[in-house]
């Protein structure tokens, strides 16, 4: 399995997670797909998407929304891709729409052919067991006006994930908190920071923190990968 899990950031800010991206798809030339957490706005989100990605020399890629309606045909393209990039925004919204669509079965498929599965943010929190994070700190949350109830997610890892963290007083509050709660370590990283897994491999790259048990740990103090360790 290979998921690289961005917290958010700038172009320049992800460009070493979006090389080792495209290397976990050993291709030459690989397709990419954009899924983006809304319709809305999907098309500027595409073209700041292509322009990362070209700069490595990346030329095929594909645009595909959950929430409005597509084709069969489509669909299968789109899983034809070597990498597929969930995007950023409202977390619930985009879990709602991509149950809607039974897209976890694919994405299942997809990686067992050995697809890279990416996450931006809301699409990363949704690689994790169940999208709680996006509920915390009451401060900087996404909205639920839906009233979701099952926030249960894709559960291809055993931690929990939370984007744009800032190491300070008012966020460690909250995530120390929600950690003595949670039986699974929660990882906090700022952006340009993120995760990388390669099979039984894990990798921190960033500023990133282990909150666990009500204790903080700080993993990785640059944008090298400084650890990596077996994330079952």
């Amino acid at each position: 399995m290979k998921l690289v899990l961005y917290s958010g950031g700038t172009e320049d800010e992800n460009r070493f997670l979006n090389l080792r991206a495209l290397e976990l798809t050993h291709v030459k030339s690989p397709k990419l797909t954009l899924i983006p957490s809304s319709s809305y706005d999907a098309e500027n989100d595409f073209k700041f998407f292509v322009q990362e990605f070209s700069e490595f020399g990346v030329q095929r890629f594909m645009l595909f929304c959950v929430d409005t309606p597509y084709t069969k045909t489509l669909l299968q393209e789109v899983l034809k891709s070597d990498l597929i990039f969930l995007g950023g925004g409202n977390t619930f919204y985009f879990l709602k729409h991509l149950k809607k669509a039974g897209m976890f079965a694919h994405f299942d498929k997809f990686l067992k052919r050995g697809g890279v599965l990416c996450g931006l943010s809301a699409g990363a929190i949704i690689l994790t067991p169940h999208v709680h994070t996006a509920s915390f700190p009451h401060f900087d949350r996404d909205e639920n006006p839906w009233d979701m109830k099952n926030l249960s997610a894709m559960r291809l890892v055993k931690f929990e994930f939370f984007p744009h963290y800032k190491n300070s007083k008012r966020y460690d509050a909250e995530l120390l908190h929600h950690s003595k709660k949670s039986k699974i370590p929660l990882y906090g990283c700022s952006d340009g920071g993120g995760i990388i897994i390669d099979g039984d491999q894990i990798s921190f790259v960033g500023k990133c923190f282990q909150f666990y048990s009500g204790k903080k740990l700080s993993l990785v103090i640059n944008k090298l990968t400084l650890r990596t360790e077996a994330h079952s």
